[in-house]
């Protein structure tokens, strides 16, 4: 399990322009697991609820167990994993069920996942760096 901070990002805009205070921002810490067959981070309905993150769609999942489920898909969060941070959207399951890191979190903030001990680590110590994809004409 790893640490994720998460803030409402809605709320970090308004707090840069000084419409909030800036301990009026929404955030929260959980553990969630490393899963490398998630696509994106997972999060419980109860820490969507906490942190008062918009729906932004229902949309049809494939669960591991091979179901498809509608889940709603929320935004604007603000992520720190690892001292690195990203914005990011989740879906969200029922409250009590277990945060997910998923594949583009991951990517995003340039962490790894050590097979050994099954822990995510950063990459490169230099911080996140964006790749460019060549493509052909």
């Amino acid at each position: 399990m790893t640490a994720v901070k998460i803030w409402n990002a809605t709320d970090l805009g308004l707090a840069r322009l000084g419409a909030i205070a800036p301990e009026a921002v929404r955030q929260t810490t959980i553990e969630a697991l490393v899963d490398t067959g998630a696509v994106t981070m997972v999060i419980p309905e109860d820490v969507a609820r906490l942190l008062d993150l918009p729906v932004l769609e229902l949309r049809t999942v494939t669960l591991a167990d091979g179901t498809q489920r509608q889940v709603p898909k929320v935004g604007e969060l603000r992520i720190e994993i690892l001292g690195r941070q990203m914005t990011c959207d989740a879906f969200v399951t029922p409250s009590g069920t277990t945060p997910l890191i998923g594949q583009i979190p991951l990517e995003d903030l340039d962490l790894i996942v050590d097979p050994g001990t099954r822990e995510i680590r950063v990459r490169s110590e230099e911080g996140p760096r964006a790749l460019l994809l060549h493509v052909a004409a």
